[in-house]
């Protein structure tokens, strides 16, 4: 009988690739959705409302895993003090309800896996390689992911294996990180943002759901593991890079920090901080990843 994977954000970037890439590996896919969706020969969508903190909870209930990649997207809007409010609650307030299902019911899955991010390492610019045992930070970013990971502890305490994927920018085709950058860097407008020093912590899409498949099937996978790759990219050879894979050199001088603060306020603190990691410890698990060179990660992105 076919494992069952129950997904939060499923309907997200990495939620359809992840989804896709499940079935191809024989798994069956549930996904919980904010609307009424009607079933497919693949996937079963299952109802919930996180502000209201209900959910049907057959869902849960009938899966042997659950992915938890539900959470309102940092870099879409400013940060208001509504918007990091609801940045905190949809991560704190998703996992609550999902493990309310599985105390009340006394639910064992087979592992509960997690996103992450690296930002819990804080915005810091600096030459440490962050690992899994870094200090973690105490600025917005650090501390939202700290309260998302500490909510998978509460579920680590059911005796279910739990699994963090602190993740880096995703760099897929037609979305994620590289779909705001894409329009400017083809009318040939790319440039380096402030310093141009900042580490760029990037892996592929394909990579990252490579890593959910890993965390489902090694039982050896627990706690947090840094999703990136461990290179010296950092903001303007990034820049460069995606430049030359469309066909140019940049030209425009670096965007000044000034300026990112006043359209961005303080989320361009996304864009003008970002830390080394480390990925030894994923690798370690004999984790291999299919694109390690940033370069050639972009042209499979941009690829028609």
């Amino acid at each position: 009988m076919k494992k069952n994977i129950l997904i939060s954000g499923g309907s997200g970037f990495i939620g359809k690739h992840l989804t896709d890439l499940l079935i191809e590996k024989g798994f069956s896919v549930s996904i919980l959705s904010r609307s009424e969706k009607k079933n497919t020969s693949d996937i079963s969508y299952f109802k919930w409302d996180v502000s209201n903190q209900t959910i049907d909870e057959a869902g849960v209930l009938n899966a042997d895993y659950v992915i938890h990649l539900a959470g309102e997207n940092i870099a879409e809007k400013r940060w208001t003090a509504k918007r990091k409010l609801a940045i905190i609650e949809s991560r704190e307030k998703s996992t609550q309800l999902i493990y309310s299902v599985l105390k009340k019911n006394n639910k064992k899955l087979d592992a509960f896996i997690s996103a992450s991010a690296v930002g819990i390492y804080g915005a810091v610019n600096g030459e440490e390689i962050c690992t899994e045992e870094t200090p973690l930070a105490h600025d917005f970013l650090g501390s939202t992911c700290q309260k998302w990971e500490n909510g998978i502890d509460f579920i680590e305490n059911l005796h279910i294996r739990t699994v963090k994927i602190r993740t880096g920018l995703v760099l897929g085709k037609n979305d994620g990180f590289l779909k705001k950058l894409i329009p400017i860097f083809r009318y040939r407008l790319g440039s380096g943002l402030g310093s141009g020093k900042q580490y760029m912590p990037w892996i592929h899409v394909d990579d990252l759901c490579n890593i959910y498949l890993e965390a489902i099937v090694n039982e050896k996978m627990n706690g947090p593991y840094n999703a990136a790759v461990t290179d010296n990219t950092n903001n303007i050879i990034f820049s460069k890079t995606l430049a030359r894979v469309l066909g140019y050199s940049i030209w425009l001088p670096n965007v000044p920090e000034f300026v990112l603060k006043f359209v961005l306020g303080e989320m361009s603190k996304i864009v003008l901080y970002g830390r080394r990691v480390s990925s030894e410890k994923l690798e370690k698990l004999g984790f291999q990843f299919k694109y390690k060179n940033l370069e050639e990660a972009l042209k499979h992105c941009l690829a028609k």
